[in-house]
C-alpha cells in the first residue's frame, strides 16, 4: 500500500511538472491577475489570439479547491477582474465566451452583461455560443456578444419571470397535529406564512411582486436595449427552438462550437484562443492526469503507438453529465466523457480506425446531436464503424448512424427514431397532503404559467404545452435530418421508418438502419478493411479510465451531478430504479433523468424493455 501511495505522489509531481514543461494555453486566468503581463509570455499569450472564457460551469461567488485542479481560481471574483482587463489588454483579438446551459443569478447577469458590453463596445469582437440559454444568459449576450450562437439541438428559453410558494399549514396543523405558533415584527415580513398560512397574505404577495416587477423590468429593459423589441416582446414567450429563436432575433446563428470558433477567427482575425477562464474546450489540448497516472504505473495511453483499431464502448443512458464517485459508479453515456474521448481519437494519429460499440436506449437530445457532431468529424478523417449490441434506439441510434457502416445482429433493436419529453408536477399530490403551491408571477406580464413551464410543482397549462410541442418537432425534424445525413438516404425514406418505431431482424435490414448482421468481431474486421489495416494490426479498448483515474479527472467540480438527487423528482426516480429484481431497467429510468435537469425534450425510448 505505501509502494502504491508513493507511486500515486510521484505521479502526482510528475504530472505537476508536466503540466508546466510547455506552454499551458489551456489554463485558467492566473492566481496573481495582476502579474498577467508577465505570465502572457510564459503561457503563450500574444497577438493573434483569442480569449477564450469558458462559463460552463457558470462563475459561482466561492469556488471549491480540488486535488489538481485550478477550480479554485474559477470564482466571480476572478471572472470580473479578468473581464475589466481584457477591456484594455491590447493583445487579444477578440473573446469568445461559452455559456454551455449554465444559469446565472439575475444580479451577476446584470453585471456580467455590462462588462461583456464594454468588451463589445470596446470593439473586441464578442462571439458567444450556448447549447441553451435562459433568461439570465440572454440578458448576457443580447448585451455582450456581436453573434450569439446555440447549438441545433439547444434551444431558447425565455419564459418570463415568476414564484412558488409552498404553505404546509394544513400539513403541520390538520395532517401531523403539529400546533404552529409564530411571532412576526413587520407586517411585511412573512417568513412564517408558510407554517401559519395556506396562501400568501395581501402583504407578502404585494412585496414579492414588487420584486418580481423590478427584476422584469430590468431584464426587459435589458435584453430590449440592447438587440431592440423584438427581443422584448420575444422574451416572454419561450421556449423557442433554434430556428424560431433566429427567426425572432434572439440568437444570429444556429450552429455547433468549432463553428462558432471559426467565425470568431474570421471576425476578429484571430490564430488561436487562448482559454482565459474556465475549464479547457478540447480536453486534448492539456495534459490528461488518469492517462498520466497510466503511463507512470507502466500502463499505456490513448495516443501513439502502431497503426491500430480503437474499440470504444458507449453503453447506458446518454446524458450531457452525470454524477460519479471514489468506487467508480456507472454514469452510462456522457457528452463530457464520450466527446472528450471522441475528439481525442480523432487527432490520433496512430487510430486508423474507430469502433463504437453501442447498447443504449437513448436519452438527453442534447447530448445525442452534440455527440453525433462529435462522431460525423471522426468519420471526416477516418473510418467510424458501429457494433449494436442488445440496443441502438432513439439516441443510441442517434449516435449510431453517424457510422460508415453499422453492424448488428438479427435479435439487436434500433430504430425509435423520435422525441419524448414532459415533466411530472407534484402540486396536486402536495395538496393531497396539506401543501398549497402558490404562483406569483412580476406584474404587467402574463407569463406566470410560462415561467414556471420547467417546474416540478405545476402542470403546463395548455398554450406553454403547445409551444414546448413546437420545441419538441423541431428537435424531431433535426434528428431525421442527422439519421438521414449519417445514412446517405433522404429525410423522406428516413421518416417512413421514424416516428418512435423499433426494428430488428430483417425490417431492420430493410428500412436501411442496419448494413450488416455480425458482432463486434465482425466491425473489427470491418474497421481494418477500412483502413487497409492488415488483418493482425492491434486492436485498443479506449475509454478504460474509470474509478480511480476517473475520480481524479480535473473536469470535474467535486459536486455530485447526478440528476436523481434532485428533488421530489430525483426521489420518484431513485425509488424507480431500486425497484428489486429489475436491473435491466435502470439504463431505461437513467435516460429519463435529464428531465429533472430541466431538458425537456429526449431521443429515448419511452418504455421499459426487459427482454428474457
Amino acid at each position: 500500500m505505501k509502494t502504491l501511495l508513493r507511486a500515486l505522489c510521484g505521479a502526482a509531481a510528475l504530472a505537476t511538472v508536466a503540466c508546466h514543461a510547455r506552454p499551458r494555453t489551456w489554463s485558467s486566468a492566473g492566481a496573481d491577475l495582476g502579474a498577467s503581463e508577465a505570465r502572457s509570455h510564459a503561457l503563450g499569450r500574444g497577438d493573434g489570439e483569442i480569449a477564450e472564457i469558458d462559463l460552463t460551469r457558470g462563475a459561482p461567488e466561492v469556488s471549491g479547491t480540488a486535488l489538481l485542479s485550478a477550480r479554485s481560481q474559477q470564482s466571480y471574483f476572478r471572472l470580473v477582474a479578468l473581464l475589466e482587463k481584457l477591456t484594455t489588454e491590447p493583445a487579444s483579438r477578440g473573446v469568445l465566451v461559452r455559456f454551455g446551459s449554465a444559469r446565472f443569478g439575475w444580479a451577476r447577469a446584470q453585471e456580467l452583461a455590462e462588462l461583456f458590453g464594454k468588451l463589445r463596445d470596446g470593439k473586441k469582437g464578442v462571439v458567444c455560443h450556448a447549447d441553451g440559454y435562459a433568461n439570465a444568459s440572454i440578458w448576457i449576450a443580447a448585451r455582450g456578444c456581436d453573434q450569439i450562437w446555440v447549438s441545433p439541438a439547444g434551444g431558447v428559453e425565455t419564459v418570463g419571470i415568476a414564484a412558488e410558494l409552498l404553505y404546509a399549514h394544513r400539513l403541520l396543523t390538520e395532517k401531523l397535529g403539529i400546533d404552529v405558533d409564530f411571532l412576526q415584527i413587520g407586517k411585511f415580513k412573512g417568513a412564517e406564512e408558510p407554517f401559519t398560512r395556506d396562501g400568501p397574505s395581501p402583504e407578502a404577495r404585494a412585496s414579492l411582486e414588487g420584486v418580481l416587477g423590478a427584476i422584469r423590468e430590468q431584464w426587459l429593459q435589458g435584453v430590449g436595449g440592447a438587440r431592440g423589441d423584438a427581443l422584448r416582446t420575444a422574451a416572454e414567450d419561450g421556449p423557442f427552438s433554434p430556428e424560431e429563436a433566429k427567426r425572432r432575433g434572439l440568437v444570429d446563428q444556429v450552429g455547433y462550437l468549432d463553428e462558432a470558433r471559426e467565425d470568431a477567427k474570421k471576425r476578429t482575425g484571430g490564430q488561436g484562443f487562448d482559454v482565459r477562464f474556465g475549464v479547457s474546450a478540447h480536453a486534448a489540448e492539456r495534459p490528461d492526469f488518469s492517462e498520466l497516472m497510466r503511463a507512470f504505473l507502466g500502463g499505456t495511453g490513448t495516443h501513439g503507438g502502431p497503426p491500430h483499431v480503437a474499440v470504444v464502448r458507449a453503453a447506458g443512458a446518454i446524458s450531457m453529465e452525470a454524477g460519479g464517485g471514489p468506487f467508480g459508479q456507472s454514469a452510462g453515456i456522457t457528452e463530457r466523457t464520450l466527446g472528450r474521448t471522441v475528439r481525442a481519437l480523432t487527432e490520433d494519429s496512430s487510430v486508423r480506425a474507430v469502433v463504437l460499440r453501442i447498447d443504449s436506449p437513448g436519452g438527453s437530445a442534447l447530448a445525442s446531436d452534440l455527440l453525433w457532431r462529435a462522431l460525423m468529424q471522426l468519420r471526416a478523417k477516418k473510418p467510424l464503424v458501429v457494433s449494436v449490441g442488445d440496443m441502438a434506439a432513439s439516441g443510441g441510434y442517434y449516435l449510431a448512424c453517424a457510422a460508415n457502416r453499422i453492424f448488428a445482429e438479427p435479435t439487436s433493436i434500433v430504430g425509435s427514431i423520435g422525441v419524448v419529453g414532459g415533466k411530472l408536477a407534484f402540486a396536486r399530490a402536495l395538496d393531497s397532503i396539506g401543501v398549497h403551491v402558490e404562483p406569483i408571477g412580476a406584474p404587467g406580464s402574463s407569463a406566470a404559467k410560462r415561467a414556471s413551464y420547467q417546474s416540478p410543482l405545476l402542470p403546463w397549462d395548455p398554450v406553454t404545452r403547445e409551444r414546448v410541442r413546437s420545441e419538441m418537432t423541431a428537435v424531431y425534424d433535426l434528428f431525421l435530418r442527422r439519421v438521414a445525413e449519417g445514412r446517405g438516404l433522404t429525410t423522406e425514406a428516413i421518416a417512413n421508418s421514424a416516428e418512435g418505431r423499433i426494428f430488428a431482424g430483417g425490417a431492420a435490414m430493410e428500412a436501411k438502419l442496419v448494413d450488416e448482421w455480425g458482432g463486434l468481431q465482425s466491425a473489427i474486421r470491418a474497421a481494418k478493411e477500412l483502413a487497409k489495416l492488415d488483418d493482425n494490426a492491434p486492436v485498443r479498448l479506449t475509454g478504460e479510465g474509470g474509478g480511480l483515474f476517473e475520480w481524479f479527472d480535473e473536469d470535474g467540480d467535486g459536486a455530485n451531478d447526478d440528476a436523481t438527487s434532485h428533488g421530489l423528482a430525483g426521489a420518484a426516480l431513485r425509488a424507480a430504479t431500486a425497484l428489486p429484481n429489475l436491473p435491466d431497467a435502470e439504463p431505461f429510468f437513467g435516460s429519463l433523468a435529464p428531465l429533472l435537469r430541466g431538458e425537456t425534450t429526449l431521443a429515448a425510448l419511452p418504455f421499459v424493455l426487459l427482454m428474457h
